[in-house]
């Protein structure tokens, strides 16, 4: 029986699956359309070295390229990788993001690896996946910003122009000749005018927590029990606990977050009461094995259930947190280090004490004021003489 010619119509037709696939085509072994979880394709050749180490090669974009050029341009790189040419070739914007997530973001422990790579996958891969990184000029990242912003917002397009910026920064530090596209004034947004004053109100916290349900509900108390970061308090593990306490991590790179909290009484209760499986190591686990990452359903359901309040987002959580503890008394200088906030200048460099039980103080307080305002005082009727 013949074998299947894989023709464009062919590759154009492939599917996305829940992660990437490499598929063979049969006129050219070790020619390969590699197909991603968005449904984008790039040529790949696979061949081994004289050495036996096996290489993959990214030829270019399917959407850009003929499958007859591209397995043209396979049988050339595969017989020059047997042959022990070093055919490293033009690197593909895939292929060096993918080492800026491994060798960046992975090797330094940020926790935010995930969403970005997330970000590239659904914003950036598809469209530039298989081109040449040199060839990515200003006009390119203006134009995928045009489309990001045109989609999602100006806000998601700065997000995409931070993560591009950052890799092109790094391949910069690795690459003698080579010259960034990001110039100043290509943001979308000034971060002064995107700065949030929004704090919930006594009112719109009683009917948020009463609404608050399942695994996101529980995120949402601890993160204004807490006032920690979203990213934090969703990575948390059951071997970060010890009794009362919680060893919040820091990345590598943070100065001001880290150490111990000591969590008051309704916090802890939270935390008990979630189940525990023995196939995550999270508190906030999701259906992938890995922490909580859902957050646009999460507040999309419990919006629903709230009715219409005023906008609001997870991180406005944080500054009413911090509101609260002035409100119940904490000072300055406590509250800023529950919240994880580096301490600039001379205070931070000489002042080494952890703030251990001033910050549990700072979260009883806190707790006690949330407490009093899900339970108000009932209203008292004097009686006239």
């Amino acid at each position: 029986m013949a074998r299947k010619t894989l023709t464009d119509t062919g590759v154009a037709a492939l599917k996305a699956r829940d992660k990437f696939y490499a598929h063979p085509d049969p006129q050219c072994p070790g020619h390969y359309v590699r197909v991603s979880p968005t449904g984008s394709k790039s040529f790949v050749a696979v061949a081994r070295d004289p050495r036996g180490k096996q290489k993959w090669i990214t030829i270019g974009n399917a959407a850009h390229l003929g499958v007859d050029r591209a397995r043209g341009a396979a049988r050339e790189i595969i017989t020059k990788v047997k042959a022990g040419y070093d055919h490293s070739g033009p690197q593909s914007f895939e292929s060096v993001s993918r080492d800026w997530l491994k060798r960046h973001c992975e090797a330094h422990g940020l926790l935010s690896t995930p969403g970005l790579r997330r970000n590239l996958q659904n914003s950036v891969w598809p469209v530039w996946g298989g081109r040449d990184f040199t060839s990515i000029k200003r006009s390119d990242v203006a134009a995928l910003l045009d489309t990001v912003q045109d989609e999602r917002g100006p806000v998601a397009a700065d997000k995409v122009l931070s993560i591009i910026t950052s890799i092109v920064n790094w391949y910069a530090t690795r690459h003698d000749d080579y010259n960034s596209p990001i110039v100043r004034g290509m943001r979308r947004t000034k971060p002064k005018e995107r700065a949030r004053e929004r704090i919930l109100s006594d009112d719109e916290i009683r009917l948020i927590w009463s609404k608050c349900d399942g695994t996101f509900g529980d995120m949402v108390k601890m993160l204004l029990l807490t006032g920690q970061r979203r990213t934090k308090v969703a990575t948390m593990k059951w071997s970060d606990l010890s009794g009362e306490v919680w060893n919040v991590p820091a990345d590598k790179r943070e100065k001001g977050t880290g150490g111990e909290l000591v969590l008051p009484q309704v916090a802890l209760n939270i935390l008990n009461s979630r189940p525990r499986f023995v196939s995550s190591p999270y508190v906030f686990p999701s259906h992938r094995a890995s922490f909580y990452t859902d957050y646009d359903h999460g507040k999309r359901a419990l919006d629903r259930a709230t009715g219409t309040l005023p906008h609001w987002q997870l991180h406005d959580l944080r500054r009413t947190a911090r509101t609260l503890m002035s409100r119940a008394g904490v000072s300055e200088r406590v509250a800023e280090r529950v919240l994880g906030h580096f301490q600039p200048g001379v205070l931070g460099i000489y002042d080494r004490h952890k703030y251990t039980q001033e910050k549990a103080h700072a979260l009883r307080a806190l707790a006690g004021l949330i407490d009093n305002i899900l339970r108000p005082e009932p209203e008292v009727l004097r009686l006239r003489g």
